[in-house]
């Protein structure tokens, strides 16, 4: 099974810079990095290049001119482009844990797709880590968070849990099992087969539109959000607006009451 990750960005070096790190450490490295980038200037592109000179990650970069925000549009650009069976989506602001590669793989199983969690850190916590922090595993340590200026959170139990009990939580956790932008995967053809993401869907709810499709189509999701994890960066969101999210919910709603597994503004038009 050829395995993807496909990282979306757009014009934030810094935080990608940090998240191909984590790229960089995984205990399985058997897989391919298709960066997803969404009209990034040259900064990004030298980045990208510097880490293939690295020669430690087998990276593809997806380019399209910028137009604004257009996920949905370069991430099913990328789906296109990419050889890969399985593929992990996430996006350049969320670094992965150690073991982020083999929990996909390991928790792969068909019919369904992984849905795993990401943790929200501060601003200034987020400016802090750095390449050894990642390597090492201190940035995923609770109390290394705290003692660099995370504020308590009852998140926390996603970072500390331990192995003997990640199934058994996963199982009994309220959370809903929804497919996000920043840890989830599933094969490649199950994404075809309902036709990747709706192109008309900008910031809010677009990851999660797709899952639904999948849902409608019989391809549940699998909660793995004690089994590995991703820190979330900082950042600021200046893409979005009231009029996007109802545009979103309308689509959306359209698709939980129709039932609907396909969508005619995807890959294929």
């Amino acid at each position: 099974m050829k395995f993807g990750v496909i990282i979306t960005t757009y014009n934030s070096p810094a935080w990608l810079e940090k998240v191909l790190w984590g790229y960089e450490n995984q205990t399985d490295k058997d897989f391919t990095v298709v960066i997803a980038d969404d009209g990034s200037g040259k900064e990004t592109k030298t980045l990208i290049e510097s880490f293939k000179q690295r020669n430690k990650l087998n990276i593809v970069h997806v380019w399209h001119e910028d137009d604004g925000f257009q996920k949905t549009v370069i991430l099913n650009k990328a789906i296109q482009q990419t050889d890969c069976d399985y593929l992990l989506f996430t996006d350049g602001d969320c670094i992965p844990r150690g073991d982020t590669i083999a929990v996909h793989k390991k928790e792969s199983q068909k019919g369904f797709y992984c849905s795993a969690a990401y943790f929200k850190l501060s601003m200034n916590v987020s400016h802090k880590i750095t390449e050894s922090d990642i390597k090492s595993g201190k940035a995923f340590d609770y109390k290394w968070l705290q003692q660099n200026g995370l504020p308590k959170t009852n998140k926390a139990l996603k970072l500390t849990v331990k192995s003997f009990l990640q199934r058994l939580l996963n199982t009994v956790t309220p959370a809903k099992t929804t497919w996000n932008g920043a840890n989830s995967s599933a094969f490649k053809e199950d994404i075809l087969s309902v036709n990747g993401f709706d192109e008309r869907m900008q910031y809010g709810g677009l990851d999660r539109e797709l899952g639904e499709r999948m849902n409608n189509k019989g391809i549940k999701g699998k909660q793995i959000r004690y089994s590995t994890i991703c820190l979330h960066l900082d950042h600021k969101r200046g893409y979005e607006s009231p009029e996007i999210w109802a545009k979103n919910k309308a689509i959306r709603d359209l698709v939980k009451l129709q039932k609907l597994t396909w969508s005619h503004y995807g890959i294929k038009k």
